[in-house]
């Protein structure tokens, strides 16, 4: 079985695309059989969810509008993607800078035991809980040799 990584970031995440880009390459130079190889890719076309489809004015919810805008069933359907894909992932990279959304997505997949890592492209806020992270990656270097030790951890399984 191959990998499947769910990858944590922010929509206004520039660095994104490329490290998508880069982990599904990552995959087909290791024979990975799934289309893309299994990385989630929270952007894509079919089902992304963005704040936006609910209301064009969501940036001026007050709270209590945002609690109730968390039970719309386009939220519904965004969070049951979301989380179906991190409860089949098998490792999670963080991709910063992200928020917090991405910060949960990465805890959640820590109490789940699984492999984490955590890429800073650019210079951000230093983060002391950031030592919970298997690792933390600063260049694309990094973030291959640890998809790699991904397939390198999966054949040692097999």
């Amino acid at each position: 079985m191959s990998p499947y990584i769910y990858v944590a970031s922010s929509w206004r995440n520039g660095h994104y695309p490329l490290v998508v880009k880069m982990l599904r390459g990552v995959g087909a130079a290791n024979g990975a059989d799934e289309p893309n190889w299994g990385v989630h890719d929270f952007r894509d076309a079919v089902g992304h969810f963005l704040w936006s489809d609910i209301d064009p004015d969501w940036e001026r919810w007050d709270t209590n509008t945002y609690r109730e805008r968390l039970q719309h069933p386009a939220a519904h359907v965004g969070f049951t993607r979301d989380k179906g894909a991190l409860d089949r992932a098998t490792a999670c990279l963080l991709v910063g800078p992200c928020g917090r959304s991405a910060h949960l997505e990465l805890g959640y997949a820590m109490g789940r035991g699984l492999p984490t890592a955590i890429y800073l492209p650019e210079r951000q806020e230093p983060e002391l809980m950031y030592r919970l992270a298997d690792r933390v990656l600063v260049s694309g270097a990094e973030v291959m040799d640890w998809a790699w030790s991904l397939f390198a951890d999966t054949e040692a399984v097999a």
